[in-house]
Formats: structure tokens, sequence, C-alpha cells
């Protein structure tokens, strides 16, 4: 008996539009820089273009430069993307209106370039992967310093007054580093008008923070290495502390500060030398070694270059081609003054309070008073960097 095969039935084509290509389609048309790596649409810095560039400049297009539709995202009061009015201070061209939307409009509205905001380049080229690297080499380096004084027992060797001192007032600083940081630059860094000017707020964000939490993993550390060591003395000395309420008042009317140049102009440019690097280099650096402590200089040494060598170059760089503004200079130069003379008086004022301090330890750093003309003299040379003048509380 022989099988029958059954009859394969034949596969009808279905009737299914087939692409075509007319080369109207994105990225279908060959530019002479088609296959370039880099882009071309800003000037840059230097002569060659940094990486920096390539991936911060205009990632967060603004309609009076290069975003022909309007802005693609809008608050609940109908504002969109990111006004100019968050802050006094104007730029080149921040008069101008946003261009006039209509179909078949393009990119029209007045000539390009654009307005003065966007000449601002972070000089340390800050981004993503810089980010982390940077701090990660920092923890590293910091980790590796606490590890080694509890190996050795170095903990052992400090001066019982400088326990309790570190205790209350070094980690009292931690409230400081954590308020600002996630208060004011991570509130200042949305508000900025350019992702060149939000890149490097939020690295400074990134700066606080990480070393509000370097001081609070010490304070661990230490409540373990140390019998003595009372790890919610900061807590305490932070709320109720005398010498301590100037710091306070200031900090907290930072991080409710509106205007997102002016808190970033504030906490830099006035509150940093006056009181920060007062504390941290004029009174802790200054008094650990003699108190047998040689692993706290290190968590604020990192903590004082983040500001010193990064924080502050960024800040002069935002700052000088606004008070040089082709079109508001002036306008700006007057709105700085205004926070100078507002900010100013209360940093000194809270300096004077943190006078107690120098007298706490068993091996006294140098005086008070030659503590604060240092920080004075630090305060004059930011001013003269940016072309401003010194107010006169200042000389008092």
């Amino acid at each position: 008996m022989t099988a029958t095969q059954e009859p394969v039935p034949t596969q009808t084509e279905r009737s299914v539009p087939k692409p075509v290509f007319t080369d109207a389609e994105a990225g279908a048309r060959e530019f002479p820089d088609s296959n370039l790596r880099r882009f071309n649409y800003f000037i840059p810095r230097k002569r060659k273009q940094s990486h920096y560039e390539d991936v911060t400049v205009e990632v967060q297009p603004d309609p009076r430069h290069y975003l022909s539709q309007g802005w693609l995202y809008g608050f609940a009061d109908g504002k969109g993307g990111y006004p100019l009015e968050w802050t006094v201070l104007k730029a080149w061209g921040s008069d101008r209106p946003e261009p006039k939307r209509y179909p078949g409009s393009g990119g029209q509205g007045y000539e390009w370039p654009a307005h003065g905001w966007h000449e601002f380049r972070d000089p340390n080229e800050e981004w993503e992967q810089s980010i982390y690297r940077n701090n990660s080499n920092v923890v590293r380096q910091l980790n590796q310093n606490v590890d080694a004084a509890r190996q050795s027992k170095a903990f052992d060797q400090w001066n019982p007054n400088w326990v309790q001192f570190v205790a209350q007032h070094v980690g009292a600083w931690m409230h400081v580093d954590h308020g600002l940081g996630l208060y004011l630059f991570a509130n200042a860094n949305r508000r900025g008008p350019t992702n060149m000017h939000n890149t490097a707020i939020s690295v400074n964000s990134m700066h606080r923070i990480r070393s509000a939490q370097d001081l609070a993993l010490y304070n661990l550390t230490l409540s373990e290495e140390i019998d003595e060591f009372d790890g919610e003395a900061h807590l305490r000395t932070w709320q109720e502390d005398p010498a301590w309420q100037g710091v306070r008042s200031v900090a907290e009317q930072l991080t409710s500060t509106w205007d997102w140049a002016e808190a970033v102009f504030a906490a830099n440019v006035v509150f940093e030398p006056l009181l920060g690097e007062l504390f941290r280099s004029n009174l802790v650096q200054q008094a650990a070694p003699g108190n047998g402590d040689f692993v706290t200089p290190t968590l604020i040494g990192a903590a004082e270059y983040d500001y010193a060598e990064r924080d502050l170059r960024y800040t002069k760089a935002l700052f000088q081609p606004l008070v040089t503004d082709k079109e508001f200079a002036e306008h700006n130069t007057r709105a700085m003054q205004a926070w100078l003379e507002a900010w100013v008086p209360r940093c000194l004022a809270a300096a004077r309070t943190l006078q107690p301090l120098w007298s706490q330890p068993d091996a006294k750093p140098p005086r008070f008073e030659d503590a604060l003309d240092r920080a004075k003299s630090r305060f004059g040379g930011i001013l003269a960097d940016l072309g401003l003048r010194n107010p006169k509380e200042l000389n008092q």
C-alpha cells in the first residue's frame, strides 16, 4: 500500500505596503561633516573643542538659540523650560522675546547666535564621567586614611579635649554641608538657564553632599574607636550651642534664597571664604596636629580642595562675564553689590560668634583675629577678581 503525499499549498503573498525610501527620512541626507564625531554648532572655548563641550553644550537647548519648536515641557503656571526671570541678573540678549512660531517658520525670529548665558563654560570641564571619577578617588583615599589610622591606633593619641572638640564642632559642620548641598545647590542646579550652568552647579552640590557623608561616616568610626566619643554631640551642638547659631542662621537663610544666582554667589563668594575657610583652614587644620590628630585634616582638606580649586573656579567663570556683559554689566554689578551688602554683615556676625571655639583645644590655633583677617583678605581678593567693591563692613 502506498501513501499519497498531500500537496503543499502554495503560499500567497500578503498585500503589505512596501517601504519606499524618498531620502526625506531622518539621517538620510549627506552633509560634508555627516561622518564627523564632533559637533560644530557652537564656538569652543579653546582652539579645539573638548569632550566636555561635546557632551554638555546645548544638551538642554533654548528657544532663543536653537530650539525652533519652543520649549518641550512646561510647569503648572504655564511657564516653560528655564525662565530667565529666575534670577535678577541678565546676560546679553536676555530681553529678546522668544521667536514667534508658526507653521513653516523653522528657526526664524531673529538673528542667531545665542544670548550671553550660553557663553559660560566650566573651567573644570565637569561632566558625568569626571564627576564619578573625581569623587570616587576622594572617597577611596579618605577610606584608606581612616583604615590606616584605625589599624595603627592613631586615635589613641588624641588629647581628651580634642576628642570632645571633634565630636561637637567638626561634626556640626556636616549640617552645613548637607543643608547647602541638598537645599541650595541642588535647587539652584534646576534653575540655571543652560545645561553648562546646571552641570557645574550640580557638581558643587555633590561635593557638599559627599563632604557631609564623609563627616557622618567619620563620626560613626570614631564612635567605635574611641570610648569617650559622643556620636550624638554634633546634633546638640548644631541645635543648641550659642557659638553655632550664627552659622546655622546664615545657612538656613541661604537655603531659602529663591534667586539661583544669588544663592550660588552668596554661598561661594561670601559664605565660604568668610565662614567655611575660616573654620576649616584657620581652625581645624591649624589645631588638629598639635592635639595629636593627623586624620581629621585629610577629611577637612578634601572639602577645602573641592571649594578652593574647583567650586570657586567655576563660580568666578560664571560671574565674571556678567559684570563685563556688553549690555547688562552695570545692572549686574549693582545687583551683586546689593547681595554683598545683604550677606557680608550676616557672615561676619556669624564668624564672630564662632570665636569661643578657638580657645577650646589644648593646643591652640593662631589667634581668632588673625584668622579672621586672613579670611577677609582672601574674600577681598575674590571680589577683586570679580571687579566688585569691598563692602564697608570688611574694614570693621
